[in-house]
């Protein structure tokens, strides 16, 4: 018994350790997307060759394979709905960085900083440990299949009118993160020539590149608020019910409904904080509450 709990809060603490690093990773990258050209209409794959040229966006991206490691960690012992759900608070993580730069919170925001804290609390009583099930061939070529999809889905959605856009780019970013999680959970990394023969190791790859670039133009063009939100429904719901349906995710015996209130819980609060998904540059007026 004391092993598995032992993975479990293992796999949290990785879980926790990679929504602090995607965080402050957040600061650093929003302030270097707002110092350069968003390039005119529609998604330019050319605007993370620009945003590469600045030295906080690099070290942003130092961190996020920090994060991305921790997060693999975590994905292989425990439900996809509880990693995913801590991911979610990461905004939390950047809202508190935020400080640095100037920013206030509300007392209704470090209400949502609280709430976050609970909701993952709940999830990590509830949580137990999965380790990671192997799935059909055909579950990793649909995952590249969706990466192509998500693609398409993007580039169309990029050219949409501003109401549209905004939302829809940060859905499809969501969504595209929400593959990478699958894609590591199901990956097979028993050496490297199973890994270069797995579909889901290119659909990871894929899916990281594609949600990094829809969300840097959801960000450019849009709602930093709307934006997020969207991107961080579609990454932890969508992943989360997948890994319940097909992947055999579970919680603790009778814990169910602790699950599903930490699960609620942690990802509105997160919501609440949307606002954080990009950060002003210290030249900036900060937005106060």
């Amino acid at each position: 018994m004391f092993p598995t709990v032992a993975w479990v809060w293992w796999g949290l603490l990785c879980a926790v350790a990679a929504a602090v690093a995607y965080g402050v990773a957040s600061v650093f990258q929003a302030v270097a997307a707002r110092a350069v050209d968003d390039g005119g209409s529609g998604v330019d794959p050319r605007l993370l060759v620009r945003v590469l040229r600045q030295w906080r966006y690099v070290l942003g991206l130092g961190l996020d394979v920090v994060g991305f490691v921790a997060q693999l960690v975590a994905l292989r012992v425990l439900p996809l709905f509880v990693v995913q759900a801590a991911l979610a608070a990461s905004l939390a993580v950047t809202a508190v960085a935020a400080l640095t730069l100037g920013v206030r919170l509300s007392g209704r925001e470090w209400g949502a900083i609280a709430l976050v804290c609970a909701g993952l609390a709940l999830l990590g009583v509830s949580a137990r440990s999965e380790g990671s099930e192997p799935v059909g061939t055909a579950f990793h070529v649909a995952l590249l299949v969706s990466v192509a999809l998500l693609a398409v889905a993007g580039w169309t959605v990029g050219r949409a009118p501003g109401h549209v856009r905004t939302p829809a780019l940060g859905l499809v970013s969501g969504l595209c993160f929400g593959v990478v999680a699958l894609a590591g959970r199901v990956l097979d990394a028993t050496g490297m020539a199973a890994v270069l023969t797995d579909p889901a190791a290119y659909a990871l790859a894929a899916a990281g590149v594609l949600a990094m670039l829809f969300y840097a133009s959801a960000l450019q063009r849009g709602s930093v608020t709307t934006a997020t939100a969207l991107m961080v429904v579609g990454e932890t719901v969508v992943p989360s019910l997948i890994g319940v349906v097909l992947l055999g995710d579970s919680t603790r015996a009778g814990f169910a409904p602790v699950a599903v209130a930490g699960f609620v819980v942690a990802v509105a609060a997160a919501l609440a904080l949307a606002r954080f998904g990009e950060v002003d540059s210290p030249q900036r007026t900060p937005v106060r509450r």
